[in-house]
């Protein structure tokens, strides 16, 4: 198993919480973690049709007749063990006695909110980041880990990621979407997420998307927000605060593992990367959704924005995780610093309070320097940032 930065926290919430759910995006190794975390736990797979026949039949049975430490995969097959959970969880009344992970994350959150609400440590186990492969693998580039991606399968066998995305999303819309698509539809949603890769790092026009599937704006919204609550996506928000410009409020769509990204548009290569017309919006993707990861790794909640107003002052990612210390962040996919990179970091650092020290340049050089006070990273440097 590559060691995964979350596992601290997960036995922080351990011994917080009667209850520990993990969710994330489908093959980002929960069964894997919570069993490796969590050895001592007894664990039961509700994938397996005798498992999960007899957690349906007698819910009270299987959670009372089973000891206190018990893992619980894909937990939202049986939703009547949720408020045998709560009883239970009640009852004993120590921490660190349910783990519960799934991959239907909808379906998982809501049988939570509805039943466990208060007594559960809620985390989010995403796809490898680069920090955590770069640990297994010390050879691996940043180049061959955007085509690559973050997904653990591809790390364990000597799987072309070109074959696994493509099996990756069957699965996908065999499993999830299915369940929330019309079956007449499935072609058409699979373009969608193709529509919606060729349009990352752009602001969102949901009509555009839904004029080149075919579809009506509800759909298109509809969709939007199942690949979200799936953790393929996720909309980075423009920064709103009391100031007194006219800000764009239209989001911007990234996709949550830049491997996925590129099997969509047709990269396998570097070569095809190096010249892609995607490049750019590949490597801004890149920098947001690491950023993030290393946030959620550590417990925190990312809170990440972009910034954009009608003077066409533009910052590509506003880090407000930690408020007293806020960070800009421009992206650049280039190897040659110029000056006029930095040209709007100054205006919005004064703006929202961001110290130069805290504004930075993330771009394709070999050695993180620093320019006028402002720290220009490396990507790399920037990826294993702790």
């Amino acid at each position: 198993m590559i060691g995964r930065d979350i596992i601290p926290w997960a036995k922080k919430n351990a011994d917080w919480f009667p209850v520990v759910s993990i969710t994330g995006p489908r093959q980002s190794g929960k069964s894997t973690l919570v069993q490796a975390t969590f050895p001592e736990y007894r664990y039961e797979n509700l994938e397996d049709p005798g498992v999960r026949e007899m957690a349906l039949e007698d819910p009270v049975g299987f959670i009372r007749q089973r000891p206190h430490k018990l893992i619980i995969d894909e937990a939202q097959l049986a939703p009547e063990l949720f408020n045998v959970i709560q009883v239970v969880s009640d009852e004993v009344g120590t921490p660190g006695q349910y783990i519960l992970s799934g991959s239907q994350n909808f379906l998982l959150l809501r049988q939570i909110t509805q039943s466990l609400a208060g007594r559960v440590g809620l985390l989010r186990l995403m796809p490898l980041s680069y920090r955590e492969a770069h640990r297994a693998i010390p050879e691996l580039s940043v180049d061959d880990f955007v085509i690559r991606g973050g997904y653990p399968r591809l790390y364990d066998v000597d799987i072309p990621p070109e074959v696994y995305y493509e099996n990756y999303l069957s699965t996908y819309i065999a499993r999830d979407a299915s369940g929330y698509v019309d079956p007449g539809n499935l072609s058409a949603f699979r373009n969608f997420i193709t529509v919606c890769a060729d349009g990352c790092a752009n602001l969102l026009n949901l009509t555009s998307l839904a004029n080149d599937v075919g579809i009506s704006p509800k759909t298109a919204r509809s969709w939007l927000s199942l690949l979200e609550s799936s953790y393929v996506v996720q909309l980075l928000q423009p920064y709103h605060a009391n100031i007194r410009k006219r800000l764009t409020k239209t989001p911007k769509l990234y996709f949550n593992d830049t491997g996925l990204l590129c099997h969509l548009l047709g990269i396998t290569t570097k070569d095809q990367f190096m010249v892609s017309r995607h490049r750019g919006a590949i490597v801004e993707d890149l920098i947001i959704s690491e950023t993030a990861k290393r946030h959620i790794n550590s417990g925190k909640q990312p809170q990440l924005f972009f910034y954009r107003d009608d003077s066409k002052i533009e910052v590509d990612l506003l880090d407000m995780t930690n408020p007293l210390e806020p960070e800009l962040v421009e992206v650049k996919s280039s190897a040659t610093y110029r000056s006029s990179f930095t040209r709007h970091l100054a205006r919005v650092g004064d703006l929202v309070g961001a110290d130069v020290a805290n504004q930075a340049v993330v771009m394709n050089v070999d050695k993180t320097a620093t320019v006028g006070g402002r720290t220009v990273w490396s990507m790399e440097d920037w990826l294993l940032r702790e």
